[in-house]
């Protein structure tokens, strides 16, 4: 999992905004499983951010198949690097970058590769 996806997950979700992302977890085994992890700020009755609320759905196959490659390739950059910050400061240009391309938003992007069904 590139940590440049998460550092843009916070940072978009302590703004206040929600976001979606494919996250991959590790189970105690060390197996892992995908999700499409949909994060919200709960917010106190004054307004200030108090907490975190994630939803998670079973990503289709063909969003796997999509999102990987770009997964893969952060990931190379940031194993270039030792520290957790200099992973994601070295790979998060690359993820805008990419995103720029696309004249998307991260959440828009995840849902340009494949529509979910509800």
């Amino acid at each position: 999992m590139p940590r440049c996806v998460f550092q843009l997950l916070w940072e978009r979700i302590k703004r206040g905004h929600e976001v979606f992302a494919y996250v991959i977890n590790r189970c105690k085994n060390g197996d892992h499983y995908w999700v499409l992890a949909h994060v919200t700020p709960t917010y106190a009755p004054g307004g200030g951010i108090t907490s975190y609320h994630s939803n998670r759905r079973v990503p289709s196959r063909e969003a796997i198949d999509a999102i990987v490659p770009l997964y893969r390739d952060l990931c190379r950059i940031e194993s270039r690097y030792r520290t957790p910050r200099e992973q994601w400061q070295a790979s998060y240009p690359v993820l805008l970058e990419t995103l720029k391309s696309t004249g998307m938003e991260y959440d828009e992007f995840v849902f340009s590769l494949t529509p979910i069904s509800v």
